[in-house]
């Protein structure tokens, strides 16, 4: 049975799976990054990120379906690039934008976070149990917040060239997202770049709010594994349900 290694968004930590893990009838691990949750205060950059992800797939067997979400699926697609060994597939979850424009909005914003990061991660704190009320807002902010790592996620992020890296690996892709997500601005482009990719919109919901559900997103994340191990020609992209 394939297991699966998943990779948080920006700022939070490896405890925003937690509801998903609970729900998945395989082995599986949610890792932190550096600089985020457990270890918070490292810093951050894709090498030390994608070694992070390739230890907790060693850790699993040496072979496992990589599933990001955010910065998390940003570092998915570079593990992949670099690990293609390891990674039998990759689920990467709003993660499909490459906008100069929100990119200089985002060094900004990390910017004054950066500079103010307890006043930033109360604030987050805040927006994130507000936008998931219930278990996925509590898991988000359960293994703490670390504003001040933005800075150096944001330009490990636009400095590394996602459509290449998609081009390089030859292993399945899926690119999921929110139906109202804005990083699904690129998510043609993308696709096009994959060897061997398929596009999941989940309806209604927006960056975030995909992780609203966690049920049938354990669901999808058991589906696309039972993927990963079937030959090509026996694939068929499920629905979210």
């Amino acid at each position: 049975m394939l297991p699966v290694v998943f990779i948080h968004g920006i700022r939070v930590s490896a405890t925003m799976w937690g509801p998903v893990l609970a729900r998945l009838d395989r082995p599986a691990t949610a890792v932190d990054l550096p600089g985020h949750g457990t270890r918070r205060g490292e810093p951050f950059s894709m090498d030390a990120a994608t070694s992070a992800v390739a230890d907790a797939i060693d850790a699993l067997g040496g072979r496992a379906l990589v599933a990001g979400l955010s910065l998390g699926g940003y570092v998915g697609i570079a593990a992949a690039e670099r690990f293609p060994g390891r990674v039998a597939g990759l689920m990467a979850m709003g993660c499909t934008s490459r906008s100069t424009a929100m990119a200089g909005i985002y060094r900004s914003v990390a910017s004054v976070a950066a500079r103010h990061p307890s006043r930033a991660n109360r604030v987050s704190s805040s927006v994130l149990r507000r936008l998931l009320p219930g278990a996925a807002g509590a898991a988000m902010v359960a293994g703490g917040l670390s504003c001040e790592v933005l800075p150096q996620a944001v330009e490990a992020v636009t400095g590394h060239d996602q459509l290449a890296a998609l081009a390089a690996y030859p292993g399945r892709v899926w690119l999921v997202n929110g139906a109202r997500d804005p990083f699904r601005v690129g998510e043609r482009d993308f696709l096009r770049a994959c060897r061997d990719g398929r596009l999941i919109l989940i309806p209604c919901r927006g960056h975030l709010g995909v992780m609203r559900d966690p049920g049938p997103l354990a669901r999808l994340v058991g589906d696309l594994c039972d993927q990963a191990d079937r030959p090509v020609r026996a694939v068929a992209t499920p629905s979210p349900r």
